[in-house]
């Protein structure tokens, strides 16, 4: 076969329209690296009118047939959600079609079930680009890094989050004037929810944690925590002990105990987290995305750059193209990420890190005391201490040594409970990175 392969484009809008504006732009170069030329054959939207840049001759709004139509080799969606996602995805593998998809979300609800239909029809399914964007990171976890065991994935995976506390961080803002800014800069959605609160990472991370310890992990496995609870005050707090605040992704191979009958396990979880000025992670500012891999032979890697927007992922995805389609014209189909290990998750309750909590108390002999009682009544040891007073109240500061969620949770509840506490004003997780 000499002909052009011919590829289905499922979505047009920001990446959409910047993939099939790259294909046809690189189409010489493509071809030269695949060996033939790649040729979108058809663009299905939901309202063709909106999309006049698009020649009329490729538009069409039945997804499905274009994605079981005879002469399309590959799939590209870029549409997101679940469904009609999923259904399309399936239809198009179905009919021997590789597919590549930058939807994060579907990926980690129902990865398991594709990657099976996938190798079932023995075709491709990659998506690079449902993960920061378009910097390389889920290949080299799939394959680069296929010889050696990670340990850990810890990074900024959400480039909203991260301007938004970039911002309080650098101008003293609080939350919402933040995103207010964003939103207008476009950096933020007009229902900014999926990022604020953690659930664009948390499907990020179940993706990262999959690939990394070859273990099926789903959004459901991930503990999220979102960013709108984060006060300047509690930022302004994180740099007078050397920190900033960040909404990390973190994934962990966590080793047994000789008492823990089930082995190692996986810990994955999102949330806000004041890490110190010194990680690279810190330095990582406005819009852009960063992950760190810890591996037992490789060491510590950092992979950095534009995490979200039209080009940038639709540079992911072409990656992902030419990949597929070079194994299409070899009469293959890549590896796909193996899930061998079946490591269980670990709850967020046995899970341990360093607390920074914040306490609004009466300015009474014996307070400190009564709160430290608490603390140690639930083994959760205290590093250090500040006490403002201000009035008949004061503030106290407690950053704990590390202790795991449950104990942490427990301490919390019981200080509530104590009369001389008028409130919790903050808890941040506190991590070290090292």
């Amino acid at each position: 076969m000499t002909g052009p392969l011919k590829v289905a484009l499922l979505g047009c809008g920001t990446v959409g329209s910047a993939v099939l504006r790259l294909v046809d732009e690189q189409a010489a170069d493509l071809a030269a690296r695949v060996g033939r030329a790649v040729e979108v054959v058809g663009v299905a939207v939901r309202r063709p009118d909106r999309h006049p840049e698009v020649p009329a001759g490729l538009l069409t709004t039945d997804a499905h047939g274009l994605v079981t139509r005879d002469d399309v080799d590959l799939v590209v969606e870029v549409i997101g959600g679940i469904e009609p996602a999923r259904s399309l995805i399936l239809a198009a593998i179905e009919a021997g079609k590789s597919v590549v998809s930058a939807n994060k979300a579907l990926l980690a609800e129902d990865g398991v079930a594709l990657h099976a239909a996938a190798a079932k029809a023995g075709v491709d399914l990659y998506y690079e680009a449902s993960v920061a964007g378009a910097i390389p990171l889920l290949r080299p976890l799939r394959e680069s890094l296929a010889g050696d065991q990670i340990r850990r994935v810890v990074g900024i995976v959400n480039g909203t989050t991260n301007y938004i506390l970039s911002r309080m961080a650098e101008t003293g803002a609080g939350f919402s004037e933040a995103l207010a800014e964003a939103t207008e800069l476009g950096y933020a959605e007009a229902d900014p929810t999926a990022d604020v609160d953690g659930f664009d990472a948390a499907a990020k991370a179940a993706i990262l944690a999959s690939l990394a310890f070859h273990t099926a992990v789903t959004a459901a496995d991930v503990h999220r925590e979102g960013i709108s609870s984060v006060t300047a005050t509690d930022v302004a707090r994180a740099a007078e002990i050397g920190c900033t605040v960040k909404l990390l992704a973190i994934c962990e191979r966590v080793a047994g105990r000789p008492d823990e009958a089930e082995g190692d396990t996986v810990a994955v979880r999102v949330h806000p987290a004041m890490i110190p000025t010194s990680h690279p992670l810190a330095a990582v500012g406005g819009a852009f995305n960063a992950v760190f891999v810890e591996a037992e032979a490789a060491g510590q890697l950092m992979f950095y750059g534009q995490g979200a927007g039209g080009e940038p992922t639709a540079s992911a995805v072409l990656g992902d193209l030419v990949a597929v389609a070079r194994n299409r014209v070899a009469g293959a189909a890549g590896a796909g990420p193996s899930a061998y290990a079946e490591l269980p998750a670990r709850p967020i309750a046995e899970t341990p890190t360093r607390y920074h909590v914040s306490l609004d108390v009466a300015d009474v002999p014996g307070v400190l005391a009564t709160v430290a009682t608490e603390f140690a009544r639930h083994e959760v040891s205290i590093a250090t201490v500040r006490q403002d007073g201000h009035g008949d109240a004061a503030t106290l500061v407690i950053v704990t040594h590390s202790a795991p969620d449950a104990a942490l949770s427990a301490t919390i509840a019981a200080l509530r409970e104590v009369p001389a506490v008028r409130g919790v004003t903050s808890v941040l997780r506190v991590e070290g990175l090292s």
